[in-house]
């Protein structure tokens, strides 16, 4: 035996065999913050029915970039359950792998940055009245209840890292196992800039047919700080495919459109009140058989009989 002392790393769930997904509550509602810049503190997100808090520490709070991590152990977790394991929420993977699943750079500083991603995610505070597998946390929670890196020296003396473990807090891992509301994420989410990734999820995760939603809450469901007529002009650029999401489009509905058509009269002239702005989703694999999108359903606060799948 050599004199060099010889480690063995445990096993991995990596590598990832199956497809992306994802926890439906992350992706309907935003617990991320969508800015490269450090924010201690996201605004308190409340629409009567549901709310979060989100706090960070000197960290700052989880990003969406950081939300890939849970994005992808929440995938190795369906992998398990796909081949009849049972799941724990304690899971082992290769950086390579989480970077070539989600299409990372694997060079220069991808593994500090995925350090600074889990110390993220593990001090993140997140308070919620949103219930995963029928229980509530009262308390509150991080999305890591803990995380360690294995690594071994090189023989320059620098550290190589072999695999990662994190084990997955109570709340996140319920929603995974016991509510099962995966969905699949297309390869292409990854390449998206903040706001479209939120658009996607919130495409993804409502009715497989189309929905409709007010501007205003599409806003405050994506998380962005973006003034409202910014936002709008946003998702023109969508509406008006100079910019495109994976498998969706988007449409702004002007509501006096409808009103003014069933009634019998002419285009109204001018410009609606921003806050009455509609903005539809919709799926573009058939579009041909897509109902108008003026009569699509409108999205309510109350969202527990979508059937997305």
């Amino acid at each position: 035996m050599d004199e060099q002392q010889v480690f063995e790393f445990p096993a991995t769930d990596s590598p990832l065999v199956g497809k992306v997904k994802g926890d439906r509550n992350t992706m309907v509602y935003n617990f991320f913050s969508l800015r490269r810049e450090k924010e201690t503190e996201l605004p308190r997100y409340d629409d009567g029915e549901t709310w979060i808090e989100v706090v960070g520490t000197k960290h700052g709070v989880a990003s969406i970039w950081d939300k890939e991590l849970l994005v992808y152990s929440a995938s190795l977790i369906a992998d398990k359950i796909n081949r009849g394991e049972s799941p724990v929420p304690r899971i082992s993977f290769t950086a390579h792998d989480f970077f070539v699943t989600t299409g990372s750079a694997t060079g220069g500083s991808a593994y500090e940055r995925l350090e600074e991603s889990l110390a993220r995610l593990k001090s993140t505070f997140v308070r919620t009245n949103i219930e995963t597998g029928g229980e509530g946390e009262d308390r509150g929670f991080g999305w890591l209840d803990e995380y360690r890196i294995l690594y071994r020296r090189g023989r320059d003396g620098s550290k190589q890292m072999r695999a990662v473990e994190l084990t997955l807090c109570a709340w996140l891992f319920r929603a995974i196992v016991q509510d099962k509301h995966f969905l699949t994420y297309s390869p292409k989410y990854f390449e998206l800039p903040p706001v479209a990734k939120r658009l996607y999820e919130i495409a993804r995760s409502g009715p497989p047919s189309g929905f409709r939603m007010n501007l205003t809450k599409l806003r405050a469901r994506v998380g962005t700080a973006q003034d409202l007529r910014r936002f709008k002009a946003e998702i023109s650029a969508y509406s008006m495919h100079k910019r495109s999401l994976p498998d969706y489009g988007i449409a702004l509905i002007d509501p006096r459109i409808r009103r003014s058509i069933d009634k019998g009269f002419p285009n109204p002239s001018g410009n609606a009140p921003l806050k009455s702005w509609l903005v539809a989703f919709y799926p573009t694999s058939n579009i041909t058989s897509l109902e108008p999108l003026e009569t699509m359903p409108l999205l309510e606060d109350d969202e527990a009989e979508l059937t997305a799948a």
